[in-house]
């Protein structure tokens, strides 16, 4: 379940409903009854620093060879 925001089309109020991404339920105000649209905005999240991206390297080399470590412990489930 996600929680969405909505703003009512009669009395501009704004309120949060929880339904599945896929649904798209009819929405009435709480306030007042009107009917609702749902608000889009910009997410939260932000990204900072490398590694991020498919181009970013982080040790200044390229890929690391395909079943090998980067971090050269021997120990380490990936170099097994």
């Amino acid at each position: 379940m996600a929680r969405y925001d909505y703003r009512c089309t009669a009395c501009g109020s704004v309120f949060e409903v929880e339904h599945g991404m896929t649904e798209r339920p009819e929405v009435l105000c709480p306030s007042c009854g009107g009917s609702a649209e749902k608000v889009f905005s910009a997410s939260g999240i932000k990204f900072e620093g490398s590694g991020f991206y498919n181009t970013d390297q982080r040790d200044g080399g390229g890929a690391s060879p395909a079943g090998g470590s980067s971090c050269g412990c021997e120990s380490c489930p990936h170099n097994n």
